[in-house]
């Protein structure tokens, strides 16, 4: 059962479920990131990580996560 709170993003490509108005430094660290070590976008556009808690979800939004690989 899904509460009315509940809506769809995408996620990476896929479907994910996420409480409505989830701030995006949440989603990163209900992730398992940290906010240091991760970029973000939403909908194509990049979102700083001084930007994420003002960043509210919405309905449809579609969010890539990418974290840097370092090495050589």
């Amino acid at each position: 059962m899904t509460d009315d709170r509940t809506m769809t993003i995408t996620l990476h490509g896929q479907p994910s479920e996420l409480t409505e108005g989830t701030p995006l430094a949440a989603l990163v660290a209900s992730l398992g990131h940290a906010q240091s070590a991760a970029a973000t976008a939403v909908n194509g556009v990049f979102v700083a990580r001084g930007d994420r808690e003002a960043c509210v979800s919405q309905r449809g939004d579609a969010v890539l996560l990418v974290q840097p690989i370092t090495g050589g």
